[in-house]
């Protein structure tokens, strides 16, 4: 079979970091091209020693023509409002894209230039860029040339109140979530609130009002719904003193004719066929240790009677299947592959 080529536009973050780690095993794709302004001229190897002797490649500087003659599709983990400049110019080139940014996961250009502050110079890309959840939009995602991936707190909210929206068993203006995130999903930057002795033995709440992923999540939301208009959704995150992993503590008001309705069923036909979503045996809990290095989502709930209350605890780990697991399984599907494909391993620790 030949191999796709990939490129990674942005490959010494985080992101590009973990999605190497993953690509290295990928008997389907070949790694031809690491671009990085910050390190071009050096060698892969050299910023990250762990990659010394599986990935030694030269990291060039952005040539959109270099890219097109050596790649079949390539990964862009760049800034907001850098990617909607440089994503146009990969796609007239004729390569198939994967976007990390937030430049193209919005239906409604108002919403998303609101969200950033940014005015979109390609907003048209808007309608067809096709949302990188692969649980709801993996038949779209096959004949996509341009996926958004999504972020890491919508992907973990959005798949714990899936089955709830689609079978319209909440007050959708009624949800409260409540997420943890690992340093490591600020990115990799000299700041002083993410240093080591800033951040060790704390937890702190961030973004309280106005985070950019609250208009995000409930664009998903609205669209499962099947609203008109998207709900409002009270989201606030926080920063947890571990390097990798993200839970989400979602609330929502059952509706009073859904207050009978038999939740694990609900939650078992909607995943019943997701490889990677792992319901909770009934009384336990995720935890962000054991989806560590994985692309699963692990979501357990539970109804309070007493308040009238769903409470749904999903656990991803924010790399994973927060950013490059899920990155890789959207990639697989666009290129015609099992999507699980380079992913099923274990996580966790000791």
């Amino acid at each position: 079979m030949k191999k796709t080529r990939i490129g990674i536009v942005g490959a010494t973050g985080y992101v590009g970091m973990e999605l190497l780690r993953l690509l290295i095993l990928h008997r389907q794709f070949e790694i031809t091209t690491l671009v990085s302004q910050s390190f071009v001229g050096q060698r892969f190897s050299d910023i990250y020693p762990a990659f010394r002797g599986l990935i030694d490649q030269t990291l060039s500087e952005l040539s959109i023509e270099q890219l097109a003659n050596e790649c079949d599709l390539v990964v862009t983990a760049l800034p907001h409002g850098v990617s909607s400049k440089v994503v146009p110019q990969l796609l007239d080139a004729g390569l198939k894209v994967l976007d990390h940014s937030g430049d193209f996961r919005y239906r409604k250009l108002e919403v998303y230039e609101s969200a950033y502050n940014l005015s979109h110079p390609e907003p048209e890309l808007l309608t067809e860029a096709i949302y990188g959840l692969p649980e709801i939009y993996r038949d779209q995602l096959a004949a996509a040339r341009l996926a958004a991936n999504p972020g890491c707190y919508p992907t973990c909210s959005i798949l714990g109140l899936l089955p709830l929206l689609k079978n319209n068993l909440i007050d959708t203006n009624s949800i409260i979530i409540d997420a943890y995130s690992g340093i490591s999903g600020a990115g990799r930057k000299a700041d002083l609130a993410f240093s080591f002795c800033e951040a060790q033995d704390n937890i702190r709440p961030y973004g309280v009002i106005g985070h950019r992923h609250t208009s995000e999540i409930e664009q998903e939301a609205g669209l499962l719904a099947g609203l008109e208009e998207a709900p409002a959704i009270s989201f606030t995150p926080h920063l947890a003193p571990i390097k990798r992993g993200m839970l989400a503590t979602i609330y929502a008001k059952i509706k009073p004719e859904a207050a009978q309705t038999d939740l694990t069923e609900i939650y078992d036909q909607a995943y019943a066929s997701e490889t990677f979503v792992r319901l909770m045996p009934q009384g336990q809990m995720p935890e962000t240790k054991n989806v560590s290095y994985t692309n699963f989502a692990d979501i357990s709930w539970a109804y309070d009677k007493r308040t009238g209350l769903v409470k749904v605890m999903s656990a991803i780990d924010n790399l994973g299947k927060g950013a490059s697991g899920q990155a890789l399984q959207t990639i697989n599907i666009m290129c015609g592959l099992p999507e699980d494909t380079g992913l099923l391993a274990a996580g966790g620790t000791i």
